[in-house]
């Protein structure tokens, strides 16, 4: 582990348990997680995933709750003490002068948290802007470039909700038109999915709409050979990378996408309410933003954060979420998540009228995973799982897709998810 990494770990989550919560038994516990992450360090990422001693003493680091067993991660991510911590030091701070502290002091603080940021990411800062999520960051997309009646954007039925609204509004108005991929999965071949791409290409075709992770059942598509082929097309790549960064160890530069979106207080655990925008240099100048500023075809990366009064409390404790996630290490994020997903999918995979929505294969899926019983309906099985085991997952229904989403954590142990296969055992009995 590196000397910054040490050094964070024995100030911050030392020093911030030993404040907030006095008592000499969570100093212990923060010392603790803080040696289990140094241990961490010095194992290989497959050799850590299977680790469970350790990822016990990690998981002591978060709050969640002993009584509900959470395996909705997918949706938005508990935050580790540090970041909790974080953001209520920077609340408390900004509420002795709001106005001064907000405007004079902590939104200074933004330059720091993009340079971080792009570090990860593996961006020029200047590529990055900070915003609240997904949504808002593709949508800048979707309502910034200009396009002309009967320009063509292809993308596939099974896409996030809001990217899908997004341009369905834009062909509405202004008479953009979708040319819709639908795929069955999972699917484990990538000429099956960058072919199916390509046959909905026409010359009127402007954009290739890409979900890096589809959210409903964590198919991984090949985006590298996806934004490659687009680039040889002559045609704009947008990544939705909302389930991958921070869950998948790569850099942005790895596929080199035009536009790229992503929400932080998923896989990464920063607070509630953060994302990114990442638009390549050369293409800032003709984006328009989202919420217009004095100079919007300017090609400063800025000019797409003009959003009024935000959070500067909940955007400077990205940082901590940061340093969390680096002393664990992506790589090892990444195999230990996997890892989990995989636990509890081949225990259940062979039981009667159930059946596995994801792929057990590395290059196709990691945390998320999603499963269905045959004649019980989504909503009914997720009902059973919390209202009869108290584990929290989501009933998915949406398009060719119907199963119960299942998405673990870092915090989440091997022995959480043998309640899971104990509840799946006995619901496909029924």
């Amino acid at each position: 582990m590196s000397t910054t990494r040490r050094a964070f770990f024995q100030k911050s989550i030392g020093a911030a348990g030993a404040l907030s919560l006095t008592a000499m038994s969570a100093k212990a516990l923060a010392e603790d997680v803080s040696d289990a992450l140094r241990t961490l360090q010095q194992q290989s990422p497959l050799q850590a995933a299977q680790d469970e001693e350790l990822w016990a003493r990690i998981a002591q680091a978060y709050t969640v709750s002993p009584a509900i067993l959470n395996l909705n991660n997918g949706g938005v991510s508990p935050q580790p003490i540090v970041v909790q911590e974080a953001l209520e030091r920077y609340t408390k701070y900004s509420n002795e002068a709001p106005s001064h502290y907000m405007w004079h002091i902590l939104d200074k603080g933004r330059e720091p948290i993009r340079r971080k940021l792009a570090d990860l990411a593996g961006t020029e800062a200047g590529e990055l802007a900070i915003n609240r999520n997904t949504t808002e960051a593709l949508g800048t997309v979707t309502f910034g470039l200009p396009l002309s009646k009967g320009d063509e954007i292809v993308m596939t039925r099974q896409d996030y909700p809001n990217m899908i609204h997004a341009w369905k509004q834009r062909a509405l108005r202004e008479g953009i038109k979708i040319n819709w991929i639908s795929f069955t999965l999972p699917v484990e071949n990538d000429d099956t999915i960058l072919k199916a791409f390509i046959n909905a290409t026409t010359p009127r075709t402007r954009i290739w709409h890409i979900t890096h992770m589809i959210n409903w059942t964590g198919q991984v598509l090949p985006v590298k050979k996806l934004c490659e082929e687009a680039r040889r097309r002559g045609l704009i790549s947008i990544v939705d990378a909302s389930h991958t960064f921070a869950h998948l160890d790569y850099k942005v530069r790895d596929f080199n996408p035009d536009y790229l979106g992503t929400s932080l207080h998923k896989w990464l655990c920063a607070p509630f309410g953060t994302g990114l925008l990442y638009v390549q240099q050369k293409n800032i100048e003709g984006l328009w933003p989202l919420f217009p500023n004095d100079k919007p075809q300017s090609a400063d990366i800025r000019k797409f954060e003009t959003l009024g009064t935000r959070s500067f409390p909940t955007e400077q404790a990205i940082g901590q979420a940061l340093d969390f996630h680096l002393a664990i290490g992506s790589k090892r994020k990444e195999e230990r998540l996997r890892y989990l997903k995989n636990y509890w999918c081949e225990k259940v995979a062979k039981l009667p009228r159930v059946t596995l929505n994801v792929s057990l294969k590395p290059e196709y899926a990691c945390a998320l995973g999603n499963f269905s019983i045959a004649g019980i309906e989504p909503e009914v099985l997720s009902g059973k799982l919390m209202g009869e085991y108290q584990i929290h997952a989501v009933a998915i229904k949406w398009e060719n897709i119907s199963g119960v989403r299942i998405t673990p954590h870092v915090y989440t142990l091997t022995r959480d998810l043998d309640r899971l296969v104990d509840a799946i055992t006995a619901l496909s009995k029924t």
